[in-house]
């Protein structure tokens, strides 16, 4: 593994022979936790301007809801629009401009006089800016690792996990000194950090090196003219000529023998490196929905719609079910400060068990998607302090084993595969838009029709079900697809049998491909 390129600018390619699996990658992991910081962790520390909001506004809850369902709504169904403009300009680029929407949201926020004002500087804008921000850092993180992956996404994920932990406190701390509107604002400004990371994203470039085997005279021989047979064959139809040309070594002239005689016969290896000449740049499809035709990627993304409901919906909720309960704020702030924790450990914990080979991904994220099914419907029986945080913590470790792998999952030929990853994960974030535009405010509804905040959680739940039925569906569709594919396929090579050897030789080639492809899935 080599590096060709000059590291000079965040535009500057890094071009390898292969995976780097570290790198200039560690970098990229770093920028990836921090905008995972300020993306998510922001997002899920909203929760504790909700009590604030509804008195300034003297609004419902289902209303102020609507301030992050838009923003979830908007990341999610723009990410398609963040797959094109990465592949276009760049993936730095775009997270840095990304950077500058989000913070130019969140400070206009803390202006604003009417609610319908927040959904359109954190819904829309904000909104805007996370997408721009967040996809483009996970897809290019992925380019960098391949053994690796698993374990290096779910460890620089926890970054939103440190963001609540902190923010959490310090932001319920910061409104009883300042406001807040001030401390709205503050957390605008910080998000500008999100542009030096933007600048940390240097494109990767993988070019294998490529072997020229220099044959012995004999089989130079026998190839020259093989190659002429060939020529013979496309250029005159053999049937009315009667022209037979001999592949043996007997039919080469005189002088060609003698010319052959002078080369060394001894086998060698030239290995040319591709990276030191100038190929011609290939062209790059902005957004491929041919991921749609595939029925065990669509399986996944309906798991991924109505898992959504279960992902934001818990952490806004936990600090009003506590305060209900009669837990003052400042431990309830705790509470979700201990679901954060809990969620770095699940997260390291996925990645490192998924780093494991050989192993099954998608079943492990299946038993993951079960048990967080049950930490949901274990809020609506937690009673006090300590039940709420036993649930929280159990809760937090195991969102963190699903949220921290259901992105990176694309990857895996189990879904979609890393050729697919930009586009499948454009795909797959737009359709969970649905359900990040209902998660919150369906929530919403149900505690302002039953005056009881457990009852948000019972939605959140059942989309959790649903989305682990789906799951569960993904490599059996995957498995009957590729066992299709093979069969034809194999239909094809025995009605080729007839065709000269030689003449087929490069489709056999590919078909051959096409079967290893699937024995992968199998």
């Amino acid at each position: 593994m080599t590096v060709k390129a000059i590291k000079m600018s965040c535009t500057t390619p890094n071009v390898y022979t292969k995976v780097p699996d570290g790198g200039w990658g560690w970098t990229v992991a770093f920028a990836f936790f921090v905008v995972e910081a300020l993306t998510y962790g922001i997002i899920k520390s909203f929760g504790v301007f909700f009590t604030d909001l509804m008195e300034s506004f003297d609004e419902t809850n289902s209303r102020i809801s609507w301030i992050i369902s838009i923003c979830v709504f908007v990341l999610t169904f723009t990410a398609p629009l963040s797959t094109v403009l990465s592949n276009r300009f760049g993936h730095g680029l775009v997270v840095m401009v990304g950077g500058i929407l989000i913070s130019i949201g969140m400070v206009t926020a803390s202006f604003a006089r009417t609610v319908v004002e927040m959904y359109i500087t954190i819904g829309l804008i904000s909104g805007l800016g996370y997408c721009l921000s967040f996809l483009p850092t996970v897809t290019i993180l992925s380019q960098y690792f391949d053994k690796r992956r698993s374990l290096v996404t779910a460890v620089a994920s926890t970054g939103e996990c440190f963001a609540v932990f902190s923010f959490a406190p310090a932001i319920t701390s910061l409104k009883e000194q300042i406001g807040w509107r001030y401390s709205l604002l503050i957390v605008g400004v910080l998000q500008l950090g999100i542009v030096i990371c933007g600048s940390l994203l240097r494109p990767i470039i993988i070019q294998a090196q490529e072997e020229v085997k220099v044959l012995p005279t004999e089989a130079h021989t026998e190839t020259k003219y093989m190659l002429e047979n060939e020529q013979t064959r496309t250029s005159i139809d053999s049937i009315d000529s009667g022209v037979e040309v001999s592949t043996s070594s007997s039919s080469v002239p005189g002088n060609t023998k003698a010319e052959l005689k002078s080369e060394e016969p001894k086998e060698t290896i030239q290995m040319l490196d591709e990276a030191s000449s100038s190929p011609k740049e290939p062209k790059i499809q902005l957004l491929d929905f041919s991921v749609m035709k595939d029925h065990g990627f669509i399986c996944y993304a309906l798991f991924g719609l109505f898992a959504t409901l279960g992902f934001f919906a818990p952490s806004l909720y936990i600090i009003p079910l506590s305060i209900s309960l009669g837990i003052d704020k400042d431990r309830s702030a705790y509470i979700l400060s201990a679901m954060a924790i809990a969620e770095v450990f699940g997260r390291i914990s996925a990645g490192w068990v998924l780093n494991k080979k050989p192993i099954r991904k998608i079943y492990i994220e299946l038993i993951c998607v079960i048990l967080l099914s049950i930490a949901l419907f274990a809020f609506p029986l937690a009673y006090g302090f300590w039940g709420l945080m036993i649930c929280s913590i159990f809760f937090g470790f195991m969102l963190g084993t699903v949220a921290g792998t259901h992105i990176p999952m694309l990857a895996e030929e189990d879904v979609a595969g890393i050729d697919r990853m930009a586009s499948a994960a454009g795909v797959y974030v737009f359709i969970q838009s649905l359900a990040g535009l209902a998660g919150p405010p369906l929530a919403g509804v149900l505690v302002d029709v039953t005056q009881n905040y457990r009852s948000a959680f019972y939605s959140c739940a059942a989309g959790m079900v649903l989305g682990a039925v789906f799951l569960s569906l993904v490599r059996p569709c995957k498995t009957v697809l590729c066992q299709g594919q093979k069969q034809g396929l194999e239909n094809a090579l025995e009605a080729l049998q007839d065709i000269p050897d030689d003449f087929i030789e490069t489709d056999l080639g590919k078909i051959d491909d096409s079967v290893r492809s699937c024995d992968g899935i199998a």
